[in-house]
């Protein structure tokens, strides 16, 4: 699935956010983090400020922190606000789809599209951020094995 850069830019910034929720963290300091453009970041906080999911933080040390609600709001809440959510049915016609291998293949382009949504809305946010981090402490922990290995040296 390729996806608009506005839309990336947001669910890596909600992510970021709402990791930990109480943080309030600057517009520049997520696009350094992220290597994006905090001009076009700007608008994409703006515009998830408008859908209730972050709130910008005045003043000195302002900034943005998570409003919504990371266990209800879903990978494809986020991705269906930047209007890149293509549904069944919203495909270029004229593309062979009034002959049989066309409609064929629209069938599977269809199921395919109802798979992928039906899987962005099964995944929260909370749910991506628990799982990356069951992931990271995984990797921590091979990699933590591998050296006491080493360390133990050949066998025998």
């Amino acid at each position: 699935m390729k996806l608009q850069k506005a839309t990336l830019f947001a669910l890596l910034s909600v992510l970021e956010l709402a990791r930990e929720p109480g943080r309030q963290i600057s517009a520049t300091e997520i696009a350094d983090r992220y290597g994006i453009s905090a001009n076009h970041l700007a608008k994409v906080l703006r515009d998830l400020g408008r859908a209730g999911l972050v709130e910008a933080v005045r003043g000195a040390g302002g900034g943005y922190r998570f409003s919504g609600n990371a266990k209800r709001t879903s990978l494809y809440d986020v991705i269906d606000l930047f209007g890149d959510i293509v549904t069944a049915g919203h495909r270029r016609q004229g593309s062979g789809d009034d002959t049989e291998i066309g409609r064929a293949l629209t069938r599977v382009l269809d199921e395919i599209d109802e798979i992928a949504t039906a899987t962005l809305k099964s995944i929260t946010l909370a749910t991506l951020l628990k799982t990356m981090g069951w992931h990271e402490e995984r990797l921590a922990n091979a990699g933590d094995a591998a050296k006491e290995a080493r360390d133990a040296g050949p066998p025998g």
